[in-house]
């Protein structure tokens, strides 16, 4: 029983959040180098060129389902997998300056998308690639956890466990609901570093309820963004504790 994806309403607090994120991407990305761009990174098969282009490719296809929530015709992010890779694919291999200047104009795009979208789009439902009903609000959400993840996939000194803590809430909230209510995921509580219950994962009962609420429930404690990283598959759990070691998690999207 998974529980409903995380949305953010359009506020401007919330789309600052998106430009920051942004800004920080591109301030990295002034140190890069053509010699750079074909470096690998954690993502198998994918070149620090690949997650480039893959995030600006990915603001034009968050653009169609604005469009779609404008215009009450369905628009598909991807018409495919397939698309969606051959997308990514093509134009990895570009100079690092040819890179970094199609994601500026192509995040400019889409804060003006989000910022012209008429109010009442914004309560229409759309289906994003990964298959969730929703509305147009949870397309803040995964644009922020793209730049934010992915900023960290370029291996070039940002880490989840240093991301802003705004940002690193939203992203974390995400990741926890993915995985709450979800098959093969163990019963966990997830705790920062003062206790306090940042969210638990694993299988709901019948009734919504936590399953193995009490002594089969294991607790993971750290700070958010070194849960983050856990949770996101991007670190092996540094600086985190688990009695008994951390326990096996099912791959993250």
């Amino acid at each position: 029983m998974p529980v409903e994806p995380l949305e953010l309403a359009p506020t401007p607090q919330n789309l600052r959040l998106l430009r920051d994120a942004t800004a920080r991407l591109l301030a990295t990305c002034e140190r890069l180098t053509d010699a750079d761009i074909g470096a690998p990174t954690p993502l198998p098969g994918w070149t620090r060129g690949h997650v480039l282009n893959h995030l600006a490719r990915q603001a034009p296809a968050l653009e169609r389902l604005l469009d779609w929530a404008r215009t009450g015709v369905e628009n598909l992010q991807y018409p495919s997998r397939q698309a969606r890779d051959s997308e990514i694919e093509e134009g990895a291999d570009r100079p690092a300056a040819e890179l970094v200047a199609d994601i500026v104009r192509t995040a400019g795009s889409l804060d003006e998308a989000v910022r012209t979208l008429p109010d009442e789009a914004w309560g229409r439902r759309i289906r994003p690639f990964t298959g969730e009903e929703c509305t147009p609000r949870r397309i803040l959400v995964i644009r922020l956890r793209e730049l934010e993840v992915h900023h960290a996939d370029l291996g070039m000194g940002y880490e989840l466990s240093g991301a802003p803590g705004e940002a690193t809430r939203v992203v974390l909230e995400d990741v926890v609901r993915y995985f709450a209510g979800r098959d093969g995921v163990p019963p966990l509580d997830l705790r920062d570093a003062d206790g306090a219950l940042v969210g638990s994962v694993g299988p709901l009962g019948s009734s919504g309820a936590w399953e193995g609420r009490g002594s089969a429930r294991r607790t993971v404690t750290g700070t958010p963004g070194d849960l983050l990283g856990w949770l996101a598959g991007r670190t092996g759990g540094k600086g985190l504790s688990c009695p008994g070691g951390l326990p096996e998690l099912p791959e993250w999207v």
